[in-house]
């Protein structure tokens, strides 16, 4: 008898899990403009993590974009926290958004997706094997 993760696991072309290792190169930091979304907890956890209040990360980092937040960019579109001699600032502290990367359910759509994500990001297909269910799980925090 097959339980519901088999019929998954039989069904998704990723079934058998795909690999990735964060090589730091700061592909996913960098490039042309686009948001990096964070809701009030991240927000919050990005400020005691720079020691300073809510309101005064807020005022320095953070943006409305219609009704949602999201971390300001350096001129050309690089995040904000990243530096290019050490990366990330806040890496112990990012976002859902940067800790689920590249597991995106929009980069697991199909496997021509996931080719496009391995062409911009070298640790994508190499490294730790995640499971059906860890990409499921990580893909499942992203907010849309």
């Amino acid at each position: 008898m097959m339980s519901s993760t088999d019929t998954d696991q039989d069904s998704t072309w990723y079934g058998d899990g795909l690999s990735f290792e964060c090589t730091r190169c700061g592909a996913c930091c960098t490039g042309a403009p686009g948001y990096v979304w964070v809701i009030a907890e991240e927000i919050a956890r990005l400020a005691a993590f720079r020691g300073e209040t809510v309101d005064q990360f807020s005022k320095q980092y953070v943006r409305r974009v219609g009704q949602r937040y999201s971390l300001i960019e350096k001129p050309g579109g690089d995040c904000v926290f990243w530096d290019k001699a050490s990366g990330c600032t806040v890496y112990s502290a990012r976002p859902v958004q940067c800790q689920t990367w590249p597991f995106w359910p929009e980069n697991l759509e199909t496997p021509e997706d996931w080719d496009g994500v391995k062409s911009v990001c070298p640790g994508s297909g190499r490294g730790q094997l995640f499971s059906l269910e860890e990409i499921q799980a990580s893909a499942a925090r992203v907010h849309s």
